[in-house]
């Protein structure tokens, strides 16, 4: 686990595997016998943390909360629940220091980590339908699934997700050359320990990107699978997109896997 994470808290007098198993945990177990975590980044969204892990504690699997420094009502609301783990991070350090954070944490335990934001913007009870795609892969396979957003051209969606995951898109095929169709959708399952062997250097929403990209060039299999998208009202979203910033950090790092593919034989980048 990364140096930055400062405490490590564990409430379980209440975990899931002591309720009575409700459909959906019926349906997991049935399904696979293979390890899942679920690993939920967080930085200050106190409104929307609570629903969110208490519908992912319903599956009955291992729910892991980072929280990467957040300064709003999130770690009193995360105080709160019991039957999770939760990781702070001292500084705000990016969504994939903490992707990568958690992952270290949930290693010894699981075979696959489920990333879901906090946002509230995806339904957990989709968390199913992507592990039903490992599930029905070839043994051997180890494949990185995308939860593929529907309903993205919708009206209530910001233009700024319907641009960013565009501009995403084409730059992570220019990279690696696949095309996928939702490369900014934070709603994943990612194999581990691979994942953590891909050597990406970007630590903030570029990681999820960069990840991408060196799976292809790793040979690891990419499956989208589509999932709702949930957008509510302005006034109930919280974003952190800081456009000409993001702009930058985007330019950087596509410009830096781009290079990479161009001048790195396919042998070294690995």
């Amino acid at each position: 686990m990364s140096g930055s994470a400062r405490s490590l808290r564990r409430n379980r007098e209440k975990g899931p595997s002591e309720a009575n198993a409700s459909p959906s945990r019926i349906s997991h177990r049935m399904t696979t016998s293979l390890r899942y975590a679920i690993i939920i980044p967080v930085y200050n969204h106190g409104a929307q943390v609570r629903g969110v892990v208490e519908k992912c504690l319903q599956l009955g699997m291992p729910v892991i909360v980072v929280d990467d420094g957040s300064t709003d009502t999130t770690p009193s609301v995360l105080a709160s629940l019991s039957g999770l783990t939760v990781i702070h991070h001292e500084k705000n350090q990016g969504k994939g220091a903490s992707l990568l954070t958690g992952f270290a944490a949930v290693l010894p335990s699981a075979d696959w980590a489920i990333t879901i934001d906090a946002d509230g913007q995806h339904d957990p009870k989709d968390i199913l339908s992507l592990i039903s795609v490992i599930g029905a892969v070839p043994e051997g396979q180890r494949p990185l699934v995308i939860g593929k957003r529907e309903g993205m051209e919708q009206g209530n969606v910001p233009w700024t997700s319907r641009w960013g995951r565009r501009f995403a898109n084409f730059w992570v095929w220019t990279s690696c050359g696949r095309w996928l169709s939702d490369s900014q959708s934070g709603f994943r399952v990612y194999p581990l320990p691979e994942t953590l062997h891909l050597g990406t250097k970007a630590r903030r929403y570029q990681f999820e990107v960069e990840v991408l990209v060196r799976a292809v060039w790793f040979g690891i299999p990419i499956i989208e699978a589509p999932v709702h998208a949930i957008y509510g009202s302005p006034e109930e979203r919280v974003s952190h997109f800081r456009p000409w910033l993001d702009f930058w950090r985007n330019t950087r790092t596509f410009t830096r896997l781009i290079a990479t593919r161009v001048l790195v034989p396919s042998r070294l980048r690995k």
